[in-house]
């Protein structure tokens, strides 16, 4: 007897352990671990309790603090069942009635929820507006222009940015060591760990999963619907140093009252910096571009120790005499490691590398009153032109260009990048204008979409458009200055022709897709490149119909461009600049930009964005009153930097 006890509880005990619990059952299910009879549209259990039930990812579902919380609230949602059940009978037990309580929590939703046959209006402030296309049929417009696919509604842009992935832990072990008449002494090191949304690629180049087992399984059931269509390829650039494969533990030296600001740059600054790059490979930016020169670049560590005491002094409004004294002490380490450098003639790509990173890096902090660098950017990237040019970077793009092979020097992009734009801010010629004019001939590639979201062709246009700004002020002649604005203006057509419709940029599972995310910028930097191509016209001003219709289709295009802290508003500074400058007052693009503004908090108050919203103010202030009078001559945003005293780089 006791045998065949044993033989049955046994039995029981295999098959328990062969069960394989469903995957096909709804998340509310699964979460609180309960079998789910699947039934549709929602199932008996959450239909009994009152719940939401999602077949469909919920946001929720993005990691284990957001499933903990959700947890909690669908146990206080059964409690309160429970007693409203109690409360609600009577001697006579009639059946309970209660009310179903609101959804908590909501899939996300498909296209056809986004784009009904009858789409309202996403910006009520602008219908009615004379410059604004609000009654715009885009069912009229013709398949080649990119407003073939209308911007969707602003709930769209509330995901956050990358809830598919479970974080993943990085270990930065840092060491001070004491000396004593040179002698060394004691010596000390600390761990400390920062959390990423995605571990770096292994050796072989493709990506490792996730630790947390409660996850895993959903990760490999998604990985395929959000990038069947959008392959991330982890090895586009050629980065100056080696990747940190997984395992790595990356060694900083760094003092021990400077550790406060380096765990301020993991927290706060690194999630800033290239968030366009990481969109597009995860985990890129700190494991390939940052993580390593940190470990072997002293200038660009000093530099980011810079970048983040200026970012804690204007996030966490500290009148800090300590901080400023931090600010200053790292830019002068970086300063004189790069001028022993440059003396010595060596290390050309450490130069390069911590140079960029002093220009780029100021984009993204300090706030517009703060005092300016000691240096102007232009005058640092003058350092960057000779090293690119000591490094023959240009020859081995356009080489790269004629090989049809990829991964573009990552220095070289980020150069192109800020050279580009930066030309418009100084009203210069880009300093390798001839390179890209070569590679958009040939149809080579930089790299700046995968790097920044702009297609490159995009870029290459707007460096031509800032060529012939430098020869218009040089007194070209009117009748070739309109020749080289058609020819451009053409140009600029047959890339609307050829470009993808613009559209939601969130996957099913609302991850970000970056191709999708890429054909956005871009158009959005198209319309800019048009405007800023027309404001060289003869007898351009503000308020002429064409201008005030591009800047009305800029301002419906900003509806595709996630929103927020989270969002991209940051990366399209420069763009925003042009658009927000050739506005008039009754521009869809005024208040479409206080909401962007408002959406991002605190966050529109530094860096870029924050100078821009400064500049743009001054630039309404003067420009408003001279269009409601009917004056054509306005103010140009290059005047007004310069009675502000302002020399920065805005993008």
């Amino acid at each position: 007897m006791a045998a065949a006890k044993s033989a049955t509880s046994a039995e029981a005990k295999a098959a328990a352990k062969m069960h394989r619990r469903s995957r096909s059952g709804c998340f509310t299910c699964r979460l609180r671990r309960k079998k789910c009879e699947e039934g549709r549209p929602a199932c008996r259990a959450c239909k009994h309790l009152g719940l939401a039930c999602d077949y469909k990812r919920p946001m929720w579902w993005s990691s284990g603090d957001q499933r903990r919380q959700q947890k909690e609230r669908i146990k206080q949602i059964i409690k309160h069942t429970q007693l409203s059940k109690k409360s609600a009978q009577t001697p006579a037990q009639q059946p309970p009635q209660h009310t179903t309580p609101p959804s908590l929590c909501h899939s996300v939703p498909t296209s056809a929820d986004y784009y009904p046959e009858s789409l309202p209006q996403t910006r009520a402030p602008s219908v009615g507006s004379p410059y604004s296309n609000g009654g715009y049929d885009y069912a009229q417009i013709s398949p080649e222009g990119y407003f073939a696919m209308p911007p969707p509604p602003q709930p769209l842009l509330s995901h956050p940015q990358y809830p598919m992935f479970s974080p993943y832990e990085i270990d930065i072990k840092t060491e001070r060591q004491i000396f004593v008449n040179d002698i060394p002494t004691r010596r000390d090191s600390t761990i400390s760990t920062f959390s990423t949304f995605q571990p770096p690629p292994a050796a072989d180049g493709m990506p490792a999963y996730p630790a947390d087992s409660w996850v895993q399984q959903e990760y490999h059931d998604t990985l395929h619907e959000t990038f069947n269509e959008e392959p991330v390829d982890f090895n586009f650039f050629e980065f100056p140093h080696d990747s940190l494969s997984p395992n790595h533990e990356a060694v900083i030296n760094v003092e021990e009252c400077d550790q406060y600001l380096l765990n301020h740059f993991f927290d706060k600054v690194l999630k800033l910096i290239f968030p366009v790059l990481n969109a597009n490979q995860h985990g890129s930016a700190r494991t390939d571009v940052i993580l390593p020169a940190l470990e072997s670049n002293t200038a660009y560590l000093h530099c980011c120790l810079s970048i983040a005491a200026t970012h804690m002094k204007s996030t966490q409004s500290i009148n800090n005499e300590q901080l400023d004294k931090d600010i200053v002490r790292h830019r002068y380490v970086v300063i004189s490691e790069l001028c022993a450098a440059l003396s010595q003639d060596t290390n050309h790509a450490g130069i390069l590398e911590a140079t960029l990173g002093m220009i780029f890096f100021e984009c993204s902090v300090g706030r517009p009153d703060d005092a300016l660098p000691e240096i102007p950017w232009h005058q640092h990237f003058q350092a960057v032109t000779n090293l690119v040019q000591k490094l023959d970077l240009p020859s081995t793009v356009l080489s790269l260009a004629g090989t049809g092979q990829a991964q573009p020097p990552f220095n070289m992009a980020l150069t192109s990048w800020i050279d580009i734009l930066g030309a418009t801010m100084l009203g210069r010629s880009p300093a390798f204008a001839d390179t890209y004019r070569n590679l958009n001939m040939s149809g080579g590639s930089a790299g700046l979409m995968e790097l920044m979201g702009c297609d490159d062709k995009v870029m290459f246009l707007i460096s031509e458009v800032a060529c012939l700004d430098v020869q218009k002020a040089d007194g070209l002649n009117e009748l070739m200055l309109c020749k080289y604005v058609e020819v451009l203006a053409n140009e600029i057509g047959q890339l609307e022709t050829s470009a993808e419709p613009v559209g939601n940029c969130f996957s099913a599972t609302g991850a970000i897709r970056p191709r999708q995310l890429a054909m956005n910028i871009t158009a959005l930097f198209r319309v800019a490149a048009r405007i800023y191509l027309c404001s060289l016209v003869p007898g351009y001003y503000l308020g002429q119909p064409s201008t005030c219709h591009l800047v009305s289709q800029f301002s419906d295009l900003m509806g595709v461009i996630p929103a927020g802290t989270e969002g991209f508003d940051r990366s399209l500074a420069w763009p925003l600049l042009i658009a927000g400058a050739n506005s008039v007052a009754a521009s869809p693009f005024r208040s479409m930009f206080a909401e962007r503004s408002a959406t991002l908090g605190d966050a529109a108050n530094f860096g870029s964005f924050g100078r821009i919203r400064e500049l743009l103010k001054d630039i309404w202030t003067q420009n408003d009153p001279v269009t409601a009078r009917g004056e054509v001559q306005g103010v140009h945003w290059r005047d007004v930097m310069q009675q502000k005293g302002w020399d920065y780089l805005l993008i």
